[in-house]
């Protein structure tokens, strides 16, 4: 029996647009994978022949989610290249804004966008509240929101959706499904936790308001420094912030550590949660800067899963190739070469299994063609899975003293080995491993600003472009998906050229010119689904990796035309979510 063709689109509960196309063959066991994203946007074309001083501004229009990220990066990519030095006042400032952006994000990533892979709600309605409480004490000292009452009250309106029929963010989902592992009062210790995130997360994306004028896209930040002086010198301001920061870390400590343990120790028996990652060499950049000279997280290479060896990023070995992307230029670029000339070849005619299990006529993606407005993104000619899982086993490999018994913590207290990191259920867990180290070390920043605003208040360092003189500069760093790259050219004054190279861009980018998969792609073969009618095992996959899409392709003509027409005009419209 010949394979046949799955197709999900779209993959929903991420940030835009992603098709996961599937080969399954007779035992459900999928035999190839693509990944595709089927909207281009294309920031580096508006931003071309700007002042580059705009450029973090246009830059942060990139996505609605991590606005902070794409801000700073297009900021310090031009401080870079024109050789300028922030204040320490402006780095640590600008680090307190990444620490709440990664709180906030790590948060709605587990229970608003990850969480119902794991929860079956409908099951939660059948809890006896009182053991579903007493089981809140086996995972946290002090448990949020799962007392009696609280329970009650959950479990109480969510019926009255369910009664009414008006489920919302709860619909449609595959509830009752082979792989969820749950009991009814853990799932209702996670919907008591998904409620009481909505709360959260808004506290916390006022930590980024506070400092960056407003959430999302904050308007501090300027190439040179940074321009909120008099909220870094009110103390109210200050307090607030430890407030709130210290508010979300204790959520972070006794519900998302919690709940995460307890998903480890009640799926770590499922195949599709345990099977390995698929590519296994990984690359994070050193971020979350402390104090004058410290980093939280360190900057390394791993391959093949070899965490006895740690390499150094070599940036000249960084390269984009589009041999089955919609752009004209196949050949592997450096960024600072980097052409984002569209291609778009359209799809194929072939027979695929419906909804139904029916064979149904589709339009599916030609695999042997482009298919991806993704690029694939690749170090020395090799593919790299990026984000938390990278940045939590390079930093354990080199022994970094902040995060090794973060992740011992995790190992014990699920009776887990190593090899159990490799996996999605170990993707889900660096996240909340990095989310629990910010939330321990955080503060650090912040005593070290305000120590240092005592000697010295500079915020900004003077500087001058010289438009007889060429400059070329670059940011790397770690952003809550992964490591992010912004690199930029300047000539005449103006920016001559500009590419992103996004984590989502190295995760879900299609197979390069040798046959390689990029880490999407490989984490799906071999992936037994139980139903491909109700193909969750995909699901939960893919969102392991907390999708950006909209990040990683990068401009939809402002008059929307259909998909396969696309006209980019750098004076209209920047495209958000």
């Amino acid at each position: 029996m010949s394979n046949q063709r799955v197709i999900v689109d779209p993959i929903t509960r991420i940030e835009g647009h992603l098709r996961i196309e599937v080969e399954i063959d007779e035992n459900n066991v999928i035999q190839k994978a693509y990944s595709s994203s089927t909207l281009w946007r294309g920031l580096e074309t508006i931003v071309k022949n700007r002042d580059p001083r705009d450029a973090g501004f246009l830059m942060q229009r990139i996505c609605g989610v991590c606005t902070f990220s794409h801000y700073r990066a297009g900021i310090e990519a031009v401080e870079n290249a024109l050789g300028i030095v922030p204040p320490l006042n402006a780095k640590l400032t600008r680090s307190l804004m990444n620490i709440s952006l990664f709180m906030h994000d790590h948060v709605v990533h587990f229970y608003h966008l990850h969480g119902l892979d794991w929860v079956d709600v409908v099951s939660a309605l059948d809890a006896d509240e009182a053991k579903a409480s007493k089981e809140a004490f086996k995972y946290s000292e002090f448990p949020i929101a799962t007392g009696e009452n609280d329970l009650k009250k959950v479990k109480t309106r969510v019926k009255e959706f369910v009664d009414r029929g008006q489920l919302g963010p709860f619909a449609n989902a595959y509830w009752g499904h082979k792989t969820y592992r749950l009991s009814p009062e853990q799932n209702l210790i996670l919907l008591s936790h998904y409620l009481k995130a909505l709360e959260v997360q808004r506290d916390l994306a006022k930590l980024m308001a506070m400092f960056g004028g407003k959430q999302p896209h904050p308007q501090s930040l300027t190439v040179g420094g940074v321009t909120c002086v008099m909220d870094l010198m009110d103390p109210s301001r200050m307090g607030e912030y430890l407030t709130l920061f210290e508010k979300g870390a204790e959520f972070i400590e006794q519900a998302y550590q919690a709940d995460v343990i307890m998903v480890a120790a009640t799926y770590k028996d499922e195949p599709s949660v345990m099977a390995p990652a698929g590519v296994m060499n990984f690359m994070a950049h050193q971020e979350m800067q402390l104090n004058r000279s410290e980093f939280l997280f360190d900057t390394g290479i791993i391959m093949n899963q070899d965490l006895s060896k740690v390499y150094e990023i070599n940036e000249d070995l960084i390269t984009e190739e589009a041999t089955h992307s919609w752009y004209e230029n196949n050949e592997p670029l450096h960024p600072y070469e980097g052409k984002t000339n569209p291609k778009y070849t359209g799809f194929k005619d072939m027979e695929t299994i419906g909804a139904n299990k029916e064979k149904v006529h589709s339009k599916v993606i030609d695999e042997k063609g482009k298919y991806s407005w993704i690029k694939s993104p690749r170090y020395d000619g090799k593919a790299m899975e990026v984000g938390p899982l990278a940045c939590i086993l390079i930093s354990y490999a080199k022994g970094n003293k902040k995060i090794v018994p973060l992740v011992d913590d995790f190992l014990t207290k699920t009776k887990l080995d190593k090899s159990a990191l490799f996996t999605t259920l170990g993707r889900t867990a660096a996240r909340m491993i990095q989310a629990r180290a910010i939330a321990k070390h955080g503060l650090e920043a912040f005593y070290a600003l305000i120590e240092n605003l005592k000697v010295d208040q500079d915020t900004y360092t003077s500087y001058k472009i010289d438009k007889n003189k060429e400059y070329k500069g670059r940011f790397i760093g770690d952003v809550p998906r992964g490591m992010l790259s912004h690199w930029i050219r300047i000539k005449n004054g103006v920016v001559e050229n500009y590419q992103a190279v996004v984590p989502s861009t190295w995760n879900a980018g299609p197979i390069d010119a040798k046959g390689q998969v990029g880490p999407y792609e490989a984490s799906l073969i071999g992936l037994k689904v139980a139903d491909i009618s109700q193909p969750l095992e995909i699901i939960r996959v893919i969102h392991s990796f907390d999708p950006c899409i909209a990040c990683a392709v990068h401009v939809m003509d402002k008059k929307g035309n259909d998909l396969g027409t696309y006209k980019v005009d750098p004076i209209y419209g920047l495209s958000c979510r």
